[in-house]
């Protein structure tokens, strides 16, 4: 009977039934303050604004639980729009080869930026904060390319490709959703039930470890670079879509939620510990933030960063605290009754 309760006690008590309290409390407080946040459209709608967000950092766990970290993912989303819509315009190709030509190129920034972390050694923090100049200065070389002032943005796409943002199922269920839903079970499946979800893992844990175990440490570390790197692609192929524009800085401004939406779903900056489902509804959670302020209580949307960085914030230190031996000695205490 104590091992059941001890059981159910470590369930209620795990990160992603935190997060979901946290979200229910997000809507009941935004709800309760403007009715409208409820209306199935409208709470839909805002996930729209922050799609990107969410796909984005579904794959970016993977690079953190190896103990890396990948900050040039807003970079690629602007490379990939870019390079869809100068395609498109400039080139004639038809536009979903054009989308195809941007995952492919992001493909490959991300397999060179994990090469040098994987092959060479250096700081996954400097591969990618190099990665991230160096990206969003060759999508600005491409929008350089076009007939059409980097300023101004490329638009007139046709509708089957705007429709990937506009379509909605049942009149409601917008398609980039659905889409955010299929990749999430990928990510899922591939990081919890595959033998290269254990390697990612077991890197992040112990790398020499996952060497002498015969596993292809280089390789994988290398692979979940190219993963958050096509996610960044398909981000970008979707955000261009919503807005109907191509530019090279579409992604300026993805860097710190896709960071926070990570750390708050339970991945540990220092690797081996992570949580697909807990990256989704953080990055939800975070979403429902950017949009709930504004909407209930009118905070400007350029303030809206604070309130993200101050939860980053809170996580990284609450997480400290928690994990310090002075605090375990007191749980410990509080346990035996003393």
């Amino acid at each position: 009977m104590n091992k059941e309760k001890t059981s159910l006690l470590k369930k209620a008590s795990s990160w992603e039934y935190v997060l979901v309290l946290l979200l229910i409390l997000e809507v009941v407080i935004f709800a309760s303050k403007n009715p409208k946040f409820l209306m199935p459209r409208v709470l839909f709608g805002s996930l729209n604004d922050i799609i990107s967000i969410c796909i984005i950092s579904l794959f970016v766990t993977f690079v953190m639980i190896t103990g890396g970290i990948d900050i040039q993912a807003g970079a690629l989303v602007g490379l990939t729009s870019i390079i869809l819509g100068v395609s498109w315009q400039d080139f004639g190709i038809n536009i979903w080869l054009a989308a195809f030509l941007g995952i492919v190129v992001s493909a490959l920034c991300g397999a060179l930026s994990g090469f040098f972390v994987a092959y060479c050694n250096v700081q996954p923090m400097v591969v990618t904060l190099g990665g991230s100049f160096l990206y969003s200065g060759l999508a600005l070389l491409v929008s350089n390319v076009s007939a059409t002032e980097s300023y101004k943005g490329i638009s007139g796409f046709p509708e089957s490709f705007t429709q990937l943002s506009k379509y909605r199922f049942g009149g409601v269920l917008p398609l980039q959703v659905l889409i955010f839903l299929v990749l999430a079970i990928i990510a899922f499946l591939l990081l919890n039930k595959t033998v290269y979800g254990r390697k990612i893992f077991l890197i992040g844990v112990n790398e020499n470890a996952a060497k002498y175990s015969g596993i292809n440490t280089k390789l994988i570390t290398l692979s979940t670079y190219v993963l958050s790197a096509i996610s960044a692609s398909i981000a970008g192929i979707i955000l261009t879509s919503y807005l109907g524009t191509a530019k090279s800085d579409i992604g300026a401004t993805l860097t710190l939620p896709i960071i926070t939406a990570v750390v708050l779903g339970g991945t540990l900056s220092t690797g081996g510990k992570g949580s697909v489902i807990g990256t989704a509804l953080a990055a939800i959670i975070i979403g429902i933030l950017k949009f709930g302020l504004p909407l209930s209580f009118k905070v400007p949307q350029q303030y809206l960063d604070i309130p993200v960085g101050a939860l980053l914030l809170i996580v990284v230190i609450g997480r400290a605290i928690i994990s310090s031996p002075a605090f375990k000695k007191y749980i410990n205490k509080l346990k035996k009754g003393d």
